[in-house]
């Protein structure tokens, strides 16, 4: 028989820049009561400097900030806390670092067409993340495959609607999860 799995420790809420994820993660964690991290926070100054002048990062520059997300996705777990953290893991490596060996740990991936988020983008002020660099964003994606057990999700949808979605699939995931 099938006993319902608790909720996840912790969501990671990815996509390209743009595509809403810190609206989302933002509403989601109202909805839950949950702690909420934006993974921009975690970027060393060095590289909010090099987005903010249009220089797409490597994947040198992203190590420590992956690192440091884990981190504290690691703090959130050993403590028994729940929370939701935001970050583009454009990269299977990337998510590999945040979520390899975290059964507790799932990902949303907000999934939208570049013409869509490149008007959103162009709406937003006081962002570091440049519209010139949603292209590269879109070269470096690699959507998660059905092994990483993403949650996809239109960011169409209003934020709250998007919210509420992944409650239901998170509900409805852990209901029909085989036990181990």
């Amino acid at each position: 028989m099938n006993e319902p799995h608790p909720l996840p420790s912790v969501i990671v809420v990815m996509g390209v820049s743009g595509s809403g994820k810190t609206t989302v993660a933002n509403e989601l964690a109202r909805q839950l009561g949950w702690e909420f991290e934006d993974a921009d926070w975690f970027h060393p100054p060095a590289n909010v400097e090099k987005m903010h002048s249009g220089i797409a990062l490597t994947d040198e520059d992203r190590w420590p900030w992956l690192n440091a997300i884990a981190r504290w996705i690691d703090e959130v777990r050993a403590a028994g806390r729940h929370g939701i953290v935001t970050c583009s893991a454009l990269k299977r490596r990337y998510r590999a670092i945040l979520i390899d060996g975290r059964p507790d740990v799932r990902l949303v991936y907000l999934k939208g067409d570049a013409s869509l988020i490149a008007r959103r983008i162009a709406t937003r002020h006081e962002h570091f993340m440049p519209a010139s660099l949603l292209a590269s964003q879109f070269e470096a994606l690699e959507e998660p495959g059905p092994d990483e057990h993403p949650i996809t999700l239109s960011i169409e949808p209003g934020p709250r609607e998007i919210a509420a979605q992944i409650i239901s699939e998170l509900r409805l995931r852990t209901e029909n999860a085989p036990t181990h």
